[in-house]
């Protein structure tokens, strides 16, 4: 769906755009007309590779600190599972097997042999217990990595333990069913990190929370996945290199992955990469938007591509709130007036009946949506249906305004809401600028509630800017963003957790006077607890049902749209398998070009 160290806030969330493009493959299918055709054009040495596109540079080279999606983590990490990108289901990843006790509290994993990180060294059982016990686990470290690990009322976290020379054992108090899924987290190098998670530096602070930044040689990273990192120029590109220790090897023993080199390109404009995809610059375009349907399928033919569409794309898209009505020094943090509007249940669900979804699919997104009632995705088997209860806000302005006026607001005879002070119902709504599909969808939000008589002020804002404002400052009143999503809802724990790192829309900070926490706010939390200790599916479903009645009763978000998924990607780009859950690139370590 994510980080102090994954504050799951900037890592959870918000795909801001993620545009891929693959601009060269294998050295050994290339002809040398076809390797001048696909050569990689902004002065990296010709050579076959793949070229992405991202609208922003890389925040960090520090997994345990990244907070943004995309990132690099995913081509240069690896964990001890990971999971099929085609159907969701669990594989076997740095670990070729596991176990799980009859009593469902420990699970033994066994490596595979002749592991090797990037540098050449072992990777060992050592590296596993170090990753988990001095990172993860390790409070002088911010990181929401831990939230997802909690298990538990007492919300303890698991222990990590070396039983051989290539097995570790994972144990929990008590049965913790999303313990196997999260077992796919990074495993990161002892011998390179080690010294910097113990050691201090002069505020204190462990001199790890300030090793592998953007600013470090990109070659001392030291990684596990099918890539490493080669070069970084800001504002221009990332550079990976195939890993030539990576685990993975095809059927007839070949290391993987083919392609030798993968390429960012930092392009601020979804506009521009459509165009450098229209070029031949960029083979692939991913995510590919609404807007960009008709002209790329009227092309395919012409450009030698193909234009996959998919369901909804996991995750979601919301309107949320501050409901925060703490102090910081004394000054609180949302105008009191304000304040009261937000933390007024009718006033947030006259919002979610005023705002036209339909509306925003025929205009926003060309046809090429659906609308969202879950805060689950819809792939999760735990999602909930309208049919199955889940409370639906179809567009019905008449009983926005009869919530409205319930409520004490009132309308003057320019037809403006007023609150019951007479105060001019208007606030400000923040999107990050980046993400022309969400600057777009502010706008109509912003004319839908205006016919409601509500002024709001709409403001897309850098993508860093913004996070600052909702991690740090808290300073915003409404926002217009989304959170990635997959098949296990307990990867979301910290967006319900009243003290999770993704509790954004009221978070609690050590700083904070008179924070609040509604029981609405606890129930939800508490029964995420529930669910993750149940291992009867069918009551899972249950419990994961109530939290999103319970959400969608008290609207701390009010869930929106959500695109269909999909990509355009060059005809000789094969074996392409494309995925509602993961795109056209799941399987990049297995990619080739057949020209």
């Amino acid at each position: 769906m994510g980080g102090r160290s994954r504050s799951p806030w900037r890592g959870l969330w918000w795909g801001l755009g993620l545009g891929v493009a693959l601009v060269c493959l294998l050295v050994s299918s290339c002809s040398p007309e076809r390797f001048q055709a696909l050569r990689f054009k902004a002065d990296v040495t010709a050579v076959p590779q793949i070229v992405d596109s991202v609208l922003s540079d890389p925040k960090t080279f520090n997994y345990a600190l990244s907070q943004e999606s995309p990132n690099v983590f995913g081509l240069i990490y690896d964990g001890l599972i990971g999971s099929n990108g085609l159907t969701g289901e669990l594989e076997p990843a740095l670990a070729e097997t596991w176990s799980i006790s009859p009593d469902q509290k420990t699970i033994t994993f066994t490596l595979r042999p002749d592991l090797r990180w990037s540098d050449g060294e072992p990777l060992t059982v050592e590296d596993v217990v170090f990753t988990y016990n001095e990172i993860y686990f390790n409070e002088a470290i911010p990181t929401d990595t831990r939230d997802i690990l909690r298990v538990g009322d007492d919300r303890v976290l698991p222990t990590v333990t070396a039983v051989g020379d290539r097995q570790v054992q994972v144990q929990v108090p008590s049965p913790f069913a999303p313990l196997l899924r999260n077992m796919g987290l990074p495993i990161l190098p002892r011998h390179s990190l080690a010294d910097s998670v113990r050691e201090l530096d002069a505020d204190g602070q462990p001199r790890f929370l300030s090793l592998w930044g953007t600013d470090t040689e990109p070659q001392t990273v030291v990684c596990n996945g099918a890539y490493t990192l080669a070069d970084y120029k800001t504002s221009q590109r990332v550079v990976f290199q195939a890993n030539p220790y990576y685990w993975r090897k095809d059927a007839q023993g070949q290391p993987l992955p083919y392609i030798d080199r993968f390429v960012w390109k930092v392009v601020e404009s979804r506009d521009t990469q459509l165009l450098k995809f229209r070029s031949g610059d960029l083979d692939i375009a991913e995510p590919m938007r609404p807007e960009d349907f008709s002209l790329l399928k009227r092309e395919e033919e012409r450009g030698n591509f193909t234009v996959y569409v998919g369901g909804p794309r996991p995750g979601t898209v919301f309107l949320a709130f501050n409901l925060n009505q703490a102090s910081r020094g004394g000054k609180p943090l949302v105008d009191p007036i304000k304040s009261a509007w937000f933390n007024t249940l009718a006033f947030r669900q006259a919002v979610a009946y005023g705002l036209d979804r339909q509306g925003i699919i025929d205009t926003v997104y060309r046809g090429l949506g659906a609308p969202i009632n879950s805060p689950i995705s819809v792939q999760s088997p735990y999602g909930l249906s309208p049919e199955e209860g889940l409370p639906v806000y179809s567009y019905d302005p008449d009983r926005a305004r009869s919530l409205l006026l319930s409520a004490g607001f009132q309308y003057n005879d320019a037809g403006e809401l007023l609150d019951s002070q007479g105060n001019r119902v208007r606030f400000t709504l923040i999107t990050n600028a980046e993400n022309s599909i969400r600057v777009n969808m502010g706008s109509r939000i912003q004319q839908d509630l205006a016919k409601l008589g509500m002024q709001v002020d709409f403001t897309p804002i850098a993508f860093n800017v913004l996070v600052d404002k909702l991690d740090d400052s808290l300073d915003w009143e409404t926002h217009l963003l989304g959170f990635t999503g997959g098949v296990e809802p307990n990867s979301g724990s910290n967006i319900w957790q009243p003290d999770g790192g993704l509790h954004t829309f009221n978070q609690g900070k050590p700083d904070l006077e008179g924070w609040q926490v509604s029981d609405w706010e606890q129930e939800i939390g508490q029964l995420y607890i529930q669910a993750a200790q149940e291992l009867d599916e069918t009551q899972r479903k249950v419990l994961y049902g109530q939290t999103q009645i319970i959400a969608q009763e008290q609207l701390p978000f009010v869930q929106l749209v959500n695109e269909l998924g999909m990509s355009a990607v060059r005809n000789p780009i094969q074996p392409i398998q494309y995925s509602d859950l993961s795109g056209a690139l799941w399987n990049l370590y297995e990619l080739t070009l057949n020209p």
